[in-house]
This record gives C-alpha cells, sequence and structure tokens, in this order.
C-alpha cells in the first residue's frame, strides 16, 4: 500500500536537513528495514516476549543512531524519527484502486505493524479502510497461522471468503496455507531503483500491476 523506502528518505532527508544532519538517508531506510524480520524471529519462535512493531522499531533505531554518530539526539527527536513509519505515503495507485474496491468488499489492513502504527498511516495516506487488523490482537507476527486466522474470525466468513494481498511471496505463502485467497501486487520500486523487484510468486490466485488493475480483476 505505501512506499516505506521513499517516505522514509524524503521525510527524514528534509528533517535532517533543517538540523544540519547529512547522513546517506537511504543507507539509513535501508539498514532499518533490514533490522524487521531479525527483530520478529525471537517472538516468532518464543524465544522473547511479544513487543509490537513500534518497540521493535525503536530497538533498531537505537543500534543505528549509534552506527550513524546519532546518540547526541533528545529523546523527543528520536521519537519523532522512529514515528515516520506512522507517515508514510500510499502509492499513487492505492487510494485510488482501494476506493474502488471498498464499493464491493470490506477492505482492511493485516499487517504486522501495530493498531496505533496502522490507523495514524491510514490517516496520514488517506487509505478508506473499513477495519485494522494487526499482528497485535494475535501477539505474535506474520507468518504465525494465528495472524492469518484474525481476518476470517474477526470479520464472521470462511478463510476461503477472504483474500491477502501483498507484494511479498512469503506472505502469500503463509495465507494460502490458512486457507485465504492471495492476491500479488507488484512493486518494482519497493527497494529503489536499479534494485531487483520481487518476482510474481507462482500458485497465487491473481498477480496485478497495481491496486487498479485489481479492481478490474476482481469486477469492482
Amino acid at each position: 500500500m505505501v512506499d516505506w523506502r521513499g517516505s522514509i528518505i524524503r521525510d527524514l532527508s528534509a528533517w535532517g536537513g533543517a538540523r544540519g544532519i547529512a547522513i546517506d538517508w537511504a543507507q539509513f531506510a535501508d539498514n532499518w528495514r533490514a533490522g524487521y524480520q531479525p527483530a520478529m524471529a525471537p517472538v516468532r519462535e518464543g524465544k522473547a516476549p511479544f513487543r509490537i512493531i513500534d518497540v521493535l522499531h525503536r530497538e533498531i533505531l537505537d543500534r543505528l543512531l549509534v552506527k550513524y554518530g546519532l546518540m547526541q539526539l533528545s529523546e523527543a527527536e528520536k521519537a519523532h524519527i522512529n514515528r515516520v513509519w506512522h507517515r508514510l505515503d500510499p502509492w499513487p495507485d492505492a487510494v485510488r484502486g482501494l476506493w474502488r474496491l471498498k464499493q464491493r468488499f470490506t477492505i482492511g489492513t493485516l499487517s504486522n505493524g501495530n493498531v496505533a502504527l496502522l490507523v495514524n498511516m491510514a490517516k496520514h495516506a488517506a487509505l478508506p479502510w473499513d477495519v485494522v487488523l494487526s499482528a497485535e490482537l494475535a501477539r505474535n507476527y506474520k507468518p504465525d497461522p494465528s495472524v492469518y486466522a484474525l481476518a476470517p474470525n474477526l470479520l464472521g466468513v470462511q478463510p476461503g471468503a477472504v483474500m491477502m494481498v501483498a507484494a511479498h511471496e512469503g506472505d502469500l505463502v503463509a495465507a494460502a496455507k490458512s486457507g485465504l485467497r492471495t492476491a500479488f501486487v507488484s512493486r518494482p520500486l519497493e527497494f529503489g531503483p536499479g534494485k531487483a523487484p520481487h518476482p510474481d510468486p507462482p500458485g497465487v490466485d491473481l498477480a496485478v500491476r497495481d491496486f487498479v488493475e485489481l479492481a478490474d480483476r476482481l469486477g469492482a
């Protein structure tokens, strides 16, 4: 739904520039994202207590601030940086496609992001969700089956009535194992220009270029 990398680079470049902080914010964003899966792994494996993504993001950020020599920032500044994940901008097709899908279907998140993050992101990006579902409700992280079960269980439908839409093969493979339908949306610029995008995964119900095409394919 959102251009996390481009959004972080734009946001923190402007913030840092106003304060005379000149670092490679693109590399900073990539390093931050690289810590995402390793931070969740101990929770999924039962080796660490559940902490929401905001907390995990802050743990990764604190290590990055040391690496980039930014330990002198105030707590308010560190908190502002950490909440950049609440301020991500949508891909150009996302809002238009969602509004079309919303006319026919119930649309919502099923994200590892915590509820507050997802609500704030929706406000910032004008994402018209009917419902915000988060791994926080399952106290675990995808691809654990308990997270995928949230949607059918809380919406009162069979798993096959739910379609997981994502840009990552692992998410869709795990959703299919839980009985959900799947749609792959290509995001060739997710990791920046010149970076290899995720290939179209085999076995999905639909593979589309963007959310407008998804709406077309689903008759919305």
